[in-house]
Parts: C-alpha cells; sequence; structure tokens
C-alpha cells in the first residue's frame, strides 16, 4: 500500500540518509529504495528535499 506524499516518516528519511552519498542520491537508488520500502517515488523525492539531499542522474523525470 502506498503512503500519502505529506507523509515522509522518519524510517524513509534514515533510509534515505543510508544511501545517499555527499548530499547526493542517483535516480536509480531513489527509485529502488522507493521500491524497497513500498512508496510512491515521489515520498523518496520529499524526503530528499526536506533533507536537502539532491538527485541526481534523473532518467525518468520521477522526481
Amino acid at each position: 500500500m502506498m503512503a500519502d506524499v505529506s507523509s515522509v516518516t522518519e524510517e524513509v528519511k534514515s533510509a534515505v540518509k543510508d544511501v545517499a552519498d555527499g548530499g547526493f542520491i542517483t535516480c536509480p537508488k531513489a527509485r529502488k529504495l522507493a521500491k524497497d520500502l513500498g512508496v510512491a517515488p515521489k515520498i523518496i523525492g520529499k524526503a530528499c528535499d526536506e533533507l536537502d539531499i539532491k538527485i541526481k542522474d534523473c532518467e525518468l523525470g520521477c522526481f
């Protein structure tokens, strides 16, 4: 079940921090993380925004 985009949990934020390298996360890593956590890619994008982490190498325009 996909969570609402307005609810970025601490679990999601922690997972994003774990995979972000130097304040960046690649688009493929962000999409995989969303799938692994069972959340919409937009939630990963919102978590990145809140954590000031940039998404690079975007392939599909998901974020």
